[in-house]
């Protein structure tokens, strides 16, 4: 009895391990009929894996990593609102009428008078007790008969020159507090000066002015080069080259960088000369703010830019294409009781060299002039017509 148990037991196990064994097959079968299934469709391609695999090995890809250079904020900017909202009080609109027509017979001739309106910008730079100063371009006021001043929230008040330096091109006008209302009072600010020495290439800036005349208006860009020498009107100076747009009205405004310190002075924009030449965009020029900030002070408090030096002449350059004379700049004005009169220059006179260097060039003369202050000596060789030829006397002239 006990023998058959044993034996049915066996067999029972026997038989279980046989129900597995078909399971398992039965799953294999399944499984292999649904990768043939597969392949069939082109869902799967088991040759093609294996070829992917090999050319994987031999494939050259580029390689990503993280750059060593660490990021810093403010080397371009895309949102500039916050800066602007902070600086945009500090910087105003300007405009200048200059007398330019009177009249056939003078300013009273028929009680008419002709202007020219001008416009530009400037930056609110200080406050005193009973002034706002206001710092712009040379250009911008230089030879006005009438300054107005319209600030951020879109009063009006006149204003007056504190200081010009031709040199430089940088001019301190003045607004009596006493013009203003309490509420351009509290709308307007100072400007926060930053140090230009510390710009690079590719740092974002923002140019905010009155351009055109429509407004305080604002654009962006980078700064695209340092240092460039810039030539307007015959004075060469070392300027911040910037894409962001500048256009008429926009001089004396500010540049600032990404943290709203003024930096620059925008002034220039490069143009076309000719019509049929490519227009030329993106080549707005500033002021560097730390070349110009001692001759802004020294306006600032109402004393004279001791930079702005004069001989006491007018003239122009001539060659020996000019009737045979000599090269140098030809004398046509002496000023009364002015250096060049003490020491006996006269109308006609050519100056040929400065301090022993060949004039060639009105700039010849005014670099020198620009090393100079109020009250140095300065060294001319002068040409002088001696009947049919001219001669050369060497005269010391006392700068005023």
């Amino acid at each position: 009895m006990e023998e058959e148990k044993k034996t049915k037991k066996k067999e029972q196990e026997k038989g279980g391990k046989s129900i597995y064994v078909v399971i398992c097959l039965i799953i294999l079968i399944v499984f292999g009929a649904l990768i043939v299934a597969l392949h069939n469709v082109g869902l799967l391609n088991i040759g093609e894996i294996e070829k992917a695999k090999n050319a994987n090995k031999n494939k050259v890809t580029l390689k990503y990593t993280e750059t060593t250079k660490a990021k810093s904020d403010g080397i371009y900017i895309t949102d500039v609102s916050e800066v602007v909202e902070e600086v945009m009080p500090s910087i105003v609109a300007i405009t200048s009428k200059t007398l330019v027509n009177s009249g056939y017979y003078g300013p009273s001739f028929f009680g008419e008078e002709q202007y020219s309106e001008g416009a530009g910008s400037g930056i609110i730079i200080s406050q005193t007790d009973t002034e706002l100063l206001i710092l712009t371009n040379n250009h911008v006021v230089e030879g006005a008969e009438e300054l107005s001043v319209q600030f951020i929230n879109g009063k009006n008040a006149d204003a007056t020159i504190k200081g010009t330096s031709d040199r430089k091109d940088v001019a301190v006008i003045s607004v009596k507090l006493s013009s203003l209302d309490k509420e351009t009072q509290d709308s307007i600010r100072i400007a926060t000066m930053g140090d230009s020495n510390n710009l690079k290439v590719g740092n974002g800036i923002i140019a905010i002015g009155n351009a055109l005349g429509y407004g305080q208006s604002v654009t962006t860009g980078v700064v695209s080069a340092l240092n460039r020498e810039v030539t307007v009107d015959n004075v060469t100076a070392k300027m911040i080259q910037i894409d962001a747009a500048i256009n008429g009205g926009n001089s004396g405004g500010a540049l600032v960088n990404s943290a709203g310190e003024v930096v620059g002075i925008n002034s220039v924009k490069y143009s076309s000369n000719s019509s049929l030449s490519a227009s030329i965009e993106g080549m707005g020029f500033a002021i560097p703010i730390s070349d110009v900030k001692d001759v802004i002070e020294t306006l600032m408090n109402g004393k004279d830019d001791k930079s702005e030096v004069t001989i006491g002449i007018e003239g122009q350059m001539v060659n020996d294409s000019n009737y045979g004379m000599p090269t140098g700049f030809y004398i046509t004005k002496v000023v009364d009781g002015s250096g060049a009169d003490k020491a006996g220059i006269e109308i006609g006179n050519i100056i040929t060299k400065i301090e022993g260097k060949d004039v060639t060039n009105v700039n010849d003369i005014k670099d020198v002039l620009y090393t100079k202050k109020k009250g140095d000596k300065l060294d001319l060789t002068i040409a002088y017509a001696n009947r049919k030829e001219y001669s050369e006397k060497k005269l010391t002239v006392t700068l005023s």
